[in-house]
């Protein structure tokens, strides 16, 4: 572009009709031109780096493959270059895994708080190392160990204590957070599917929607018709977490354009 516009400046010059003050305005016009182009590519630069997605939980993320139903539709909307997945999860665990301060209502603790945490961290950061990171997003999916272990009433807690010691290890305060809302399946006994009261289960699921609506930078996803009409544990596989890929996909996209 400064090129071009130099070369101009030389026709302009050699081109004896055009009066000095003519001359000296449109001088003036194109320098105001490559200021401003100068400026966009600055602001450019700034918002330059990658997006990078976390994905950990418990079972129903674990048995997710972000290679399939993950990556590849993101990585088409930002661009293959401009984005880093991380996934690290594991059936079966409650929070207090990831939790690092956490503590029952009771009081009681758990002496391997924070280890799948602590896992999850070492795999990203060396995902991450050396790169620009524009955008971070935290997808969750976990809860089921909570509403079995009866620790609802501190789950909601947990989540924002999770969400502090995110913020603390990536030293940024605008992280983006999916939950991936536990489905129904808590509400039908496995025996026979008669459904039936379940109190913890149900205050988690509230504790998640309650946790993503108390920010513009969290949504949580519905997973009630993604594990079949027998309303399972799991997900139906593959079509259930496929469609729930599609989701993470579409409410990272979301989040990312403030919407």
């Amino acid at each position: 572009l400064v090129v071009i516009i130099a070369d101009f400046f030389i026709l302009i010059a050699l081109n004896s009709r055009i009066k000095s003050r003519d001359f000296i305005k449109m001088k003036m016009f194109l320098l105001l031109i490559i200021t401003i182009v100068s400026l966009c590519g600055l602001l450019k630069a700034e918002e330059s780096g990658k997006h990078l997605f976390i994905l950990s939980g418990q079972s129903n993320m674990a048995r997710f493959k972000p290679d399939l139903w993950f990556t590849p539709e993101i990585s088409q909307a930002l661009g293959a270059d401009n984005v880093i997945v991380s996934f690290h999860a594991k059936g079966g665990q409650p929070i207090s895994k990831w939790y690092k301060e956490w503590k029952s209502s009771k009081g009681e603790t758990d002496p391997d708080a924070g280890k799948i945490y602590d896992a999850m961290m070492e795999v990203t950061q060396t995902k991450i190392d050396g790169e620009k990171i524009q955008t971070v997003t935290f997808i969750w999916m976990q809860g089921e160990a909570d509403s079995k272990a009866q620790n609802s009433d501190v789950y909601l807690a947990s989540l924002n204590g999770l969400k502090k010691q995110l913020e603390e290890d990536l030293q940024r305060t605008d992280i983006n957070f999916i939950i991936g809302r536990l489905s129904d399946s808590g509400f039908f006994r496995r025996r026979d599917k008669k459904r039936v009261e379940n109190l913890h289960w149900e205050e988690i699921r509230k504790a998640q929607q309650s946790f993503a609506d108390a920010s513009q930078r969290a949504v949580w996803v519905d997973t009630d018709d993604l594990n079949g009409h027998k309303n399972a544990l799991h997900l139906i596989k593959p079509d259930g977490y496929s469609m729930l890929g599609e989701r993470y996909v579409d409410a990272a996209l979301k989040l990312l354009d403030g919407k």
